[in-house]
């Protein structure tokens, strides 16, 4: 049998109500760990797709029904060394497409009990001190920066 590995390239999608709630979920591979919606890039998929993708199979959400938008940069950081089982030999590093999805209110998620344990709704800096990933911290902080418009 073939072994199927992840591609290093995943995304992160914040999901958030125009007052800053932030929504989070807890991971059941490793419960007290907390964070936005995330998923690997399957086959060629674009960063969008794999996000309507990941939003859908973690929460339930419909992206189409919302504000989906591409934030327009990237993380790469090195994968956790405890996931790296996941990716092809030699393979230490992911890049990460950012998104924000913001939705009208706190919507109730339809959760994979396989992925995650529960979730939480919180002020956007409560959810990014909560976060174990520090780019998914600063890109909810992200949240938090008055824009400009020309």
């Amino acid at each position: 049998m073939e072994q199927s590995y992840k591609q290093p390239i995943s995304v992160l999608v914040v999901i958030y109500t125009p007052d800053l709630q932030v929504l989070l979920l807890e991971r059941a591979d490793r419960p007290g760990w907390w964070q936005s919606v995330t998923g690997s890039q399957d086959g060629d998929e674009s960063p969008a797709q794999t996000a309507q993708r990941e939003v859908a199979e973690e929460t339930g959400f419909d992206t189409r029904r919302f504000s989906l938008q591409d934030w327009h940069y990237f993380n790469t950081f090195e994968i956790f060394p405890h996931w790296r089982h996941r990716y092809a030999p030699g393979v230490t590093e992911n890049t990460e497409y950012v998104f924000g999805l913001r939705v009208p209110t706190p919507l109730i998620p339809r959760l994979s009990p396989t992925e995650h344990l529960s979730y939480q709704w919180l002020a956007a800096e409560q959810a990014a001190e909560r976060c174990f990933s520090p780019s998914n911290a600063a890109a909810i902080r992200r949240l938090l920066v008055p824009t400009t418009s020309a």
